[in-house]
This record gives structure tokens, C-alpha cells and sequence, in this order.
């Protein structure tokens, strides 16, 4: 166990370095929901897209609080039985019923004192980097007793706050201009929010590396090394595209497909990659067909990944998805003769399309526009869409109206296009 004495000069540094931490611009989270409930708020998401600064941005809407970040090395030996000393020199202090606890993940057995605190009448706020770590521990020792909150890096909205332009707005010619520049930059550089200010590219390739090796492949003992980050590099350099575990196991020379199955679960668990399931009725023959992958950032992508073109279609694809993540839609993608990008689910029926293109033109407007009408008529629905970086108009083919929209401009709505039944 950790001394008390040790634990107090902790808290009481991380406390005066949490105090004095910028808070940042205001990401696009409802704070009042997650500060009028009773129940745990578990906020996760990948390294540094910021879920200390949200948890900081909690902290200035609190009276008084408690708070401990577990990524210290001082921390290192910390075991469950010290959290009863952590409460001690808390309460030592003062007063209050609120409790901050960051990087959870990093403390075997927390969900027992989280629990505990939790029954005993304090607002807890936890965060961890771990996407199953947190919900299998949640779902055993605390199923009721928590709202989840995954974080990303910033949308384009939230670039736009960064930069002084609020979303809603009235996008005039000259900040119209200026928000399409912010795009451009946005599409290619994504969201993290030190890059942002930093513009070093050694930072995205770090955090990536520190994921990979510290995250991963210390965490999990994965023996294949080499493999484990060549199919790690494989997937950032072929993201939007689909794959086949068995396919993949031979090109890599992983010793099986299950193998490799588990390591993208591994990545996914990380925040780092992300599957994309093909729709059907059959759940066996969904979860035996091909996947499409996307990565967490564009910006990380292209700071890690084999890059021969400058890919701007796979990267406006990458952003749909993450920003579909982000309003928390459960999205598929539908293939029969045709294809198309996303459909989108809600209480088991299909309730929208979206295609995404760089352009349409000659050489690919029949493909995209047949691809979105296939799904239209197979889940029945009347309106689709189709997203571009320029194209605004709608056309009408029979029954069916396709809605074409520049991608720029549905980053900046509330969801409503892409559930149009």
C-alpha cells in the first residue's frame, strides 16, 4: 500500500495542475444531462483527444470537488486497497460529494470503489482509454448506474469554435470562405487537439506508437509483434476499405484469422480503428461477410499510414463515419449488386442513406446514384443523400429524391439528413 503522507503531496500537486489547466473551447456535449443525474458519467475515448480538459470543463460547472489522475507514475503501485487512504486525505481537506477519477483504467478492481463511493451517495466522474475495459467492468459491477460519454477529437464544428466561428452562426460570403478554408485544413490535418495547436507531426506519430506498443502490445503480451503493426499499418494505409480476416492472416502471415480478428479488436478497444459491419437480416451472415475499416483521425492517418495519393474521397469518407460515431448512429453499409456507403438503423428498421463522393461526374454518377437508389428501395424509403466537398442541389429520379450536399455543410447540422425516411 502507498503512504498516506505520499498519496496527500500527490493529490494535492495534481490538484493545484488541474486547477490551473486551461479549460479549452466547450466541446459539443450536453453538460446539463450529465450534471442533474445521480448516475456515474464514464467518459471514454482514445489518448489525448481531451477527455481531462472535458472533465476540467465538468469541474468549473462544480461547487467543490475531488480529483486524482491515474496516468502518474507515482501512481504506479497503486492497488485497490489504497483507495481508502485516497479518501482519507481527501476528506481531510474538505468537503464535498463530487469525485473526479481520471485514467481509471490503469487500477485493477476500481469499479468496486467506484461502486462503493457511488452507494454511498457521491456524484462520480470516471474516465478511461479503454473502450472494453470500461464497458465489460461497467456491465458486471455497475449495469444501471451509468451514462457513457465517448469522446472524439473535434469535429468540425468544434474546429470552427476553436478558430472563433460558432455553428449556428449565419455563414456569411466572407465567413462562408473562411469556414471552407478551415475545412480543407481540417480534412487533412483532423481533430486532436494538441496538433492543433502544436502542428507537430512527431506528436500524432507518438501517441500512435504509445498506443500500439504501450496500450496494446504490452498490455495484451502479443507475441507477433511485427505482424501486430504491420496490420496496424495496413489498415490506417487502406482505411474506408473492406478486409477479410483470413485474406489478412495470409498477406501478413499472422499465424490464423482468429488472431487476426482479436488484434483489430485490440485496436478498436484502443479507439484507434473502427468496423463497419455490411447490413443483412441474418446477424451469422453479417458477422461473416467482409468489414470496412476507419481510423479514429485523418490527420493521425496520414502521419502514419503509406500515403501515394493525396486520397481526399477515402478522407471525406473517413470523417462521415466519425462524425455518424459522434451523434451515436448505428450505421452498416449495404451491398447487393449495388452499393452503398451507410444506412443507417434505429430501433431495428432502416431509417436512412448516405453515399459519399469526392465529386460526381460521368465517371461515377451512375455508380453513386444507383448505389443510394438500391438501398432506397430495398429498406423502402423516399429521400437519400449524397455527400461531396462542392455538389448542393437535389434531383428527383421517379419516387426517390436524392438530396446532394457538400460534406462541410452536414458536419454543421444536427443529424436530421441522414434519417430521412
Amino acid at each position: 500500500m502507498l503512504d498516506i503522507k505520499q498519496i496527500e503531496n500527490i493529490v494535492l500537486d495534481q490538484m493545484s495542475s488541474f486547477r490551473a489547466k486551461e479549460s479549452g473551447i466547450n466541446r459539443e456535449v450536453d453538460f446539463t444531462r450529465f450534471l442533474r443525474t445521480e448516475q456515474i458519467t464514464v467518459i471514454s475515448g482514445i489518448r489525448r483527444s481531451g477527455k481531462s480538459t472535458l472533465l476540467r470543463q465538468f469541474s468549473e460547472k462544480l461547487e467543490n470537488f475531488y480529483y486524482i489522475n491515474f496516468d502518474d507514475e507515482r501512481l504506479i503501485n497503486f492497488k485497490v486497497e489504497d483507495f481508502n487512504n485516497l479518501l482519507i486525505v481527501w476528506q481531510k481537506q474538505f468537503t464535498s460529494r463530487t469525485v473526479l477519477l481520471d485514467e481509471i483504467q490503469n487500477i485493477p478492481a476500481w469499479e468496486r470503489f467506484v461502486r462503493r463511493i457511488h452507494d454511498e451517495g457521491f456524484k462520480v466522474f470516471v474516465t478511461g482509454s479503454n473502450a472494453k475495459l470500461l464497458s465489460s467492468e461497467l456491465a458486471t459491477h455497475l449495469t444501471g448506474r451509468y451514462f457513457k460519454l465517448e469522446l472524439y477529437p473535434f469535429s468540425f464544428p468544434e474546429i470552427l469554435s476553436w478558430h472563433g466561428l460558432e455553428k449556428k452562426e449565419k455563414l456569411t460570403t466572407k465567413n462562408k470562405a473562411w469556414a471552407l478554408k478551415v475545412f480543407d485544413a481540417y480534412l487533412k490535418s483532423g481533430g486532436f487537439p494538441e496538433y492543433l495547436k502544436s502542428q507537430d507531426g512527431e506528436f500524432l506519430q507518438r501517441t500512435y506508437s504509445d498506443i500500439v506498443y504501450k496500450d496494446i502490445i504490452a498490455r495484451f503480451g502479443i507475441r507477433e509483434i511485427k505482424s501486430f503493426r504491420q496490420l496496424a499499418t495496413y489498415l490506417f494505409t487502406n482505411f474506408t476499405g473492406e478486409i477479410n480476416y483470413n485474406a489478412l492472416s495470409k498477406i501478413l502471415n499472422i499465424k490464423s484469422a482468429i488472431s487476426v480478428k482479436n488484434y483489430i479488436g485490440f485496436l478498436e478497444e484502443s479507439y484507434l480503428v473502427f468496423e463497419l459491419h455490411q447490413y443483412d437480416y441474418s446477424l451469422k451472415k453479417q458477422l461473416a461477410a467482409n468489414k470496412k475499416i476507419y481510423v479514429i483521425d485523418n490527420g493521425m492517418r496520414n502521419k502514419v499510414a503509406f500515403s501515394f495519393s493525396e486520397n481526399r474521397g477515402r478522407l471525406l469518407e473517413n470523417l462521415v463515419f466519425l462524425e455518424l460515431r459522434r451523434r451515436e448512429r448505428e450505421a452498416y453499409f449495404y451491398r447487393d449488386k449495388k452499393e452503398c456507403d451507410f444506412i443507417i438503423a434505429e430501433k431495428n428498421k432502416i431509417v436512412g442513406a448516405l453515399q459519399v463522393a469526392q465529386k460526381i461526374d460521368a465517371t461515377n454518377e451512375k455508380r453513386e446514384v444507383d448505389g443510394l437508389l438500391a438501398a432506397l428501395e430495398t429498406f423502402n424509403l423516399r429521400t437519400g443523400t449524397i455527400l461531396t466537398e462542392s455538389e448542393e442541389r437535389t434531383q428527383k429520379i421517379g419516387k426517390k429524391i436524392i438530396n446532394f450536399i457538400p460534406v462541410w455543410q452536414w458536419l454543421l447540422t444536427d443529424g436530421a439528413a441522414e434519417k430521412v425516411v
